[in-house]
């Protein structure tokens, strides 16, 4: 053999090595055709156990019932080692305090539904009458709460513990321990404990001998949480769009999925300490004791017309260490959106109430909260309460109202002079505002001073729009004809439905405000000159009109403080003006100004400037169209 041939078969040898090396499978692929051999082996088990059943049968010996063998086959194939749990019969155990009943069911192992006992739901008899019914939370036939369980051999490639029958370890009257065996001797367990006087369920997971069936690779028990949200109100367009999934990451502020649509909030990166599926006056909220490794959250919205309220699906991976035994603690908590219950468990799960953000949530927790909740204590009517939230309110922005109501006497003092102006410019409109404006700076009287308390008032008023329908305080409190202070109030049913979502009622509470806030702004402005803009006066008047549309099916809370309000603005207004504030001193205060020097600058200078130069430019406009 020469050496060309030596060389030759020692690269082919070598080629062979490479060629052997990079098309060999993959570590990832060994295991997947190992699935499939396990997975034909299996098969083939079966297979030869029906023929065994039936050479059994044929030789007249006592064979095993075919049907249970195909069970058990069957459950091997699809459960694994956690076929012992896969049959079974689904019982209901009940969990009692003070407050709530938990009933769990065997079959998963979850919370089947949570009575309250303390709240009800209202619904319409056939006699037109609300009739009171018990409230349930978590009792949607369609809900899921499982965990994925990674096994490796299995088709689905893991279990799903909704599937799995659990048996009672322990039980008592306010605690029950579930087990779901597995063929190895380890278990899946689901504890709850509940105590007297909370809404809190002490719920913990612990895996028992697991580390042998779960795969290595895999660090994360993943729980699927479904969850249709029922219609506890009456007004489920409110309820709607106060109903949604919260999250708090375990380093930052809580946050929330979109109220008013579909949304998806995937957090991969963050650690999770709670989630929260909040109704408008409830929350099923899942607390970790160690933060949740992630989360996917996502609501869908239904049709009005749904049976149910909104969809909420939740899905929550916990971390798994892969210990012989391991453990994981969390709090379930399933009631009400009491303000102090719920920030005395810390981690902001107050914020669920829809309080709202920034400024106007801060002013409804920190200032009219403790007001209302001061005058609840020793007054039991939550109507009376709000006339005295209203008295408060108003006495507290008085010096701003007095600024206003002041300022508006004095432009009433400049009227004749004014009435002056408009019949010596009656053709001139811009000259009119221009020698207005002179007017004004001589007198030293500002046109805005009237505005400027009614914007400061601006954020009370928002605060007030969202605490009516978010305090649960408001819920089902009845006062003189409205049944529930945080819905809309019916005086009158209707035989149809009103135009733009207005509902098949008349709310009373509504049409009051509109006819009283039509006399306040009649008495209000008609001192004031409004010859420079004639749609405002005449908007004035419509806004009331076309409020009544939005205020119809909002909460009798709110509508019954602005009627409130308008009575005391009313009222205020006309001791102010008729018996606090001077004429005969504004007269003077007007004259002293017009001797004072003037300073050159400020803002009704720069507007006057502003308005001279309009007129110039709309002068040399007219100019060229006569030459053209």
């Amino acid at each position: 053999m020469d050496k060309n041939t030596i060389i030759g078969l020692v690269l082919i040898f070598i080629l062979l090595l490479v060629w052997q090396q990079y098309m060999a499978p993959s570590q990832e692929e060994i295991q997947e055709q190992q699935r499939l051999q396990d997975s034909i082996a299996l098969v083939q088990q079966q297979e030869d156990s029906l023929l065994r059943i039936e050479k059994q049968a044929t030789d007249g010996q006592q064979p095993v019932p075919v049907a249970d063998s195909l069970r058990q086959l069957s459950d091997k194939s699809a459960f694994g080692p956690f076929a012992p749990a896969a049959s079974g019969e689904a019982q209901d155990k009940v969990l009692e305090n003070d407050l709530f009943k938990v009933t769990v069911s065997t079959k998963g192992g979850r919370v089947k539904q949570v009575e309250l006992k303390k709240y009800f739901k209202l619904v319409d008899g056939e006699d037109g009458k609300e009739t009171k019914v018990p409230l349930y939370l978590l009792e949607d036939e369609k809900n899921k709460f499982g965990y994925f369980l990674p096994l490796a051999n299995l088709p689905s490639g893991g279990v799903n513990t909704d599937d799995l029958y659990f048996q009672v370890a322990e039980s008592s009257a306010n605690s029950i321990t579930l087990r779901a065996p597995a063929d190895n001797g380890g278990y899946f367990e689901q504890q709850y404990r509940i105590t007297d006087g909370t809404y809190n369920i002490d719920y913990k997971l612990s895996f028992q001998g697991l580390n042998t069936i779960i795969p290595q690779d895999k660090d994360e028990i993943q729980l699927t949480w479904v969850n249709y949200l029922d219609k506890l109100e009456r007004n489920t367009q409110y309820e709607r769009r106060y109903s949604t999934v919260y999250f708090k990451p375990a380093e930052e502020d809580p946050d929330y999925c979109s109220c008013t649509g579909d949304d998806l909030e995937e957090i991969t990166n963050k650690r999770i300490k709670w989630v929260s599926n909040a109704n408008q006056f409830f929350n099923s909220s899942l607390i970790a004791e160690e933060p949740f490794n992630s989360a996917t959250l996502e609501t869908k919205m239904l049709p009005e017309d749904a049976k149910d309220l909104k969809l909420l699906v939740s899905k929550i991976g916990l971390p798994y260490q892969h210990s012989p035994s391991e453990a994981f603690a969390m709090s379930f908590y399933v009631g009400p959106n009491e303000f102090d219950r719920l920030y005395n468990m810390g981690y902001d799960l107050q914020d669920v109430i829809p309080f709202g953000r920034s400024i106007f949530g801060t002013i409804n927790r920190w200032v009219i909260r403790p007001i209302f909740n001061f005058l609840s204590s020793f007054i039991g009517s939550k109507g009376i309460v709000i006339l005295f939230l209203t008295l408060i309110v108003k006495l507290l922005l008085y010096p701003l109202t007095y600024r206003m109501l002041y300022s508006q006497s004095k432009m009433g003092a400049l009227k004749p002079r004014m009435e002056h102006l408009k019949e010596k410019y009656k053709d001139d409109a811009q000259q009119q505002q221009v020698e207005s404006m002179k007017i004004y700076r001589e007198f030293g009287v500002n046109p805005l001073g009237g505005c400027l308390p009614m914007v400061l008032q601006m954020p009370i008023w928002f605060a007030l729009y969202r605490f009516f329908p978010a305090s649960i305080e408001f819920r089902q409190a009845s006062f003189l004809w409205a049944t529930d202070l945080s819905s809309y109030d019916v005086f009158m049913r209707l035989p149809f439905e009103l135009p733009f979502h207005m509902g098949a009622h008349i709310s009373l509470f509504t049409v009051l405000w509109a006819i009283t806030t039509l006399i306040y702004t009649y008495y209000n402005t008609r001192h004031m000159d409004m010859s420079a803009n004639p749609a405002m006066k005449y908007m004035q008047y419509i806004m009331p009109v076309m409020f009544l549309g939005f205020f119809n099916t909002f909460a009798s809370g709110l509508t019954c403080y602005l009627l409130f309000s308008n009575v005391l603005n009313i009222t205020q207004t006309i001791v102010t003006k008729n018996y606090i504030i001077d004429n005969e001193k504004i007269e003077k205060e007007l004259e002293a100004n017009r001797q004072k020097p003037k300073k050159k600058g400020g803002f009704q200078a720069r507007l006057e400037q502003a308005l001279k130069e309009q007129q110039k430019v709309q002068a040399e406009r007219q100019t060229r169209g006569k030459k053209k």
